[in-house]
């Protein structure tokens, strides 16, 4: 699926236009979608793995380019409900406690049956101004199980 550029009526420059973000809320994400945006805050954030740290190994100079992994499990949410995101590496310091984020283009991962949030490389993660809602903790999809099934057709 190709997409255009269109461009506006009038205007000489080969630039295309933008298209204004549509922004979800939390209770609306199902599994398997992708290309969410979302104001959400940060309400836990925990690591769950560091590994790759820069140690010194004189066996191997191969060992010495290995970049550090670390997976922080993060409990964002807005008005309408919560998820949990998993940030990697660079968005590990972005995710505090406490903080409001721009979450851009950001996809739905299955873990153990479990919805998880998270952003790739075509995706951002932006600090902004405390948000003026309050979350709605009772509402977690990620405690929500799911499990594939087969149809078979008739």
């Amino acid at each position: 699926m190709a997409s255009k550029n269109v461009k506006e009526e009038g205007n000489n420059n080969n630039k295309p236009v933008k298209r204004k973000p549509v922004f979800t809320k939390v209770d609306q994400m199902k599994p398997g979608t992708n290309g969410h945006t979302l104001v959400a805050t940060v309400l836990t954030s925990e690591t769950v793995l560091q590994k790759g740290t820069t140690r010194p190994s004189f066996s191997s100079s191969s060992r010495n380019n290995i970049r550090p992994t670390l997976i922080s499990e993060c409990l964002i949410g807005d008005e309408t409900g919560t998820i949990i995101f998993t940030a990697r590496n660079e968005q590990v310091d972005l995710m505090k406690a406490g903080t409001t984020v721009i979450i851009r283009n950001a996809k739905i991962d299955m873990f153990k049956g479990s919805m998880r949030l998270a952003v790739d490389k075509w995706g951002r993660i932006e600090v902004t101004e405390p948000a003026e809602f309050v979350v709605k903790e009772d509402n977690n999809l990620s405690l929500i199980e799911y499990e594939l099934v087969n149809a078979v057709e008739e």
